[in-house]
């Protein structure tokens, strides 16, 4: 017999009983079974163990120093471990003194990336990427790509994630401006995995870079360092010239942006304004040294006869204006090609590597307002004998010591078809998302290439832009040196004595 109750009147219940069908299935209920206490008390003894492991192992260095200094004021009583601490003090107190760069390294940005990984990322992993669509789920159980490491520099911080089994670099792409919001950061770059791996060359260990696959660079701009401006570099205390690695700027972590120039061409873009010739004076600030000993020499051909004619003094070569100002510019490319084609017959069967001398200088080809010589002179045959001379330097200079530097304000293609002749490009600020793919290549916006978002203000983004070298898919954000007009007064003065004593 059950029992059940039913209300028939307001504030009134009375048990009725309820008439049991004879003819229904009778339901079964699953015994009640209870786990044994000892049973469970093992079980959470195991998660614990389990727990304290991985805990020790995550954090085996403080671990072991707190389980060392334990056992020492067990062991020989407390004043034991506090010696050792002043010793240790007294240890990281004189490498601060000694080497201020060497202990932020070894210790100041290890144990920043250790408390960004537990107090940043570690928190806010799993409902950032939930919420941004990056993880999956499948029977009921969730999969989440893993931390792998947290590096931290001055200004923003790098994390190694390994990806799901499926998942593309191009996923996290699509979603960086949610991942930038999620863990308050300005933005957010993707780059493809890499990892070190040793190898044995000329009987020592090489360390190289490697692509990892499956797993992803996430980079957090934290703040931006090149929101000031850069002071121009000294140039009277340097003697010698690394053509590989010119110093002409600072890059977004801090470092200083070197710029190669032997072995490659440089094609700089940007819109009015974006500084232009920030880079190419930074660029000529650099070669000075080898300028004054003769060793590298500098033709340069500025169709505005405002920007580098205010140092053309430096210049082995400069565009002429006065009898004709466009063929003067076109004889001085032709010049240099013709030059370049005598050098590399002399060259030919005797060297395939190019070092400079005085017999023969590096030589730096600068054309600023590149398109004027391609696309905007109205003589069209001074336009072709340009573009020849140009494609000649650009396709065939490399090997003999010729480097060409073009400048230019339009990024289309029917502007300058020998883009694709310059290893290296430059974004300075452009006013359109699409110019950004058109100077430094497809799928370079969507790597971080946000040249089209770059300040128009001239204290703020002036000489800022993202570069492309020719050994990484990757741009990097940079801001070149501002070199004012009293410092190209400085440097004519230190290499034409009689100019700058003149001017």
């Amino acid at each position: 017999m059950a029992w059940e109750f039913r209300k028939v009147g307001p504030g009134e219940n009375v048990a009725v009983e309820a008439q049991k069908d004879p003819f229904s299935m009778p339901k079964w209920a699953p015994p009640v079974w209870h786990m044994p206490e000892v049973l469970v008390l093992l079980v959470n003894l195991v998660r614990g163990l389990v727990a304290l492991v991985g805990f020790t192992v995550r954090n085996i260095v403080p671990v072991s120093v707190l389980s060392g200094l334990g056992w020492l004021g067990y062991a020989y009583g407390w004043r034991v471990p506090v010696l050792v601490l002043a010793f240790v003090l007294v240890c990281l107190g004189t490498w601060v003194l000694a080497d201020w760069d060497s202990f932020v390294r070894g210790v100041v940005r290890p144990a920043r990336a250790r408390w960004r990984y537990l107090a940043v990322y570690r928190r806010d992993w799993q409902p950032v990427l939930v919420t941004a669509g990056l993880t999956k789920t499948h029977k009921g159980r969730e999969y989440l790509p893993a931390i792998k490491r947290v590096r931290c520099g001055p200004t923003s911080d790098r994390v190694l994630v390994r990806m799901l089994k499926g998942q593309a670099p191009g996923s996290w792409e699509q979603v960086a401006v949610n991942l930038a919001h999620g863990f308050g950061a300005q933005l957010v770059r993707v780059r493809q995995g890499t990892g070190n791996r040793w190898s044995w060359a000329d009987g020592r260990p090489v360390r190289r870079t490697v692509p990892r696959p499956g797993s992803v660079w996430l980079e957090f701009v934290r703040k931006d360092a090149l929101a000031s401006l850069v002071p121009a570099f000294p140039f009277q205390e340097r003697t010698e010239v690394d053509l590989k690695a010119l110093p002409v700027g600072r890059r977004e972590d801090g470092a200083l942006w070197r710029l190669r120039l032997l072995g490659t061409h440089v094609l700089i873009a940007g819109a009015t304004g974006a500084g232009k010739g920030s880079v190419l004076w930074s660029i000529v600030r650099a070669l000075l040294p080898w300028m004054l000993a003769g060793l590298v020499e500098v033709w340069a051909i500025d169709p505005k006869r405002m920007e580098l004619a205010y140092g053309r003094a430096l210049f082995e070569r400069h565009g002429r204006y006065s009898d004709d100002p466009k063929g003067g510019m076109v004889e001085l490319l032709e010049a240099a090609a013709q030059d370049m084609n005598a050098r590399a017959a002399q060259f030919a069967g005797h060297t395939r590597s190019f070092t400079p001398t005085h017999e023969h200088p590096f030589r730096v080809v600068i054309v600023d307002e590149l398109a004027f010589l391609t696309a905007y002179c109205p003589d069209r045959d001074l336009r072709r004998r340009a573009e020849s001379a140009m494609a000649i330097l650009a396709s065939q200079g490399r090997s003999v010591g010729y480097c060409l530097i073009g400048a230019q304000q339009d990024a289309r293609k029917e502007v300058n078809n020998l883009r694709n002749l310059f290893p290296d490009r430059i974004a300075l600020r452009l006013d359109e998302s699409e110019q950004v793919d058109m100077v430094l290549g497809d799928g370079a916006r969507d790597r971080g290439a946000l040249a089209d978002q770059i300040s128009s203000i001239p204290e703020i983004g002036a000489g800022v832009g993202y570069i492309k070298l020719e050994t990484t898919p990757d741009p990097v954000r940079v801001r070149a040196a501002y070199v004012s007009d009293d410092d190209i007064r400085d440097m004519v003065a230190l290499g034409v004595p009689e100019v700058g004593e003149a001017a």
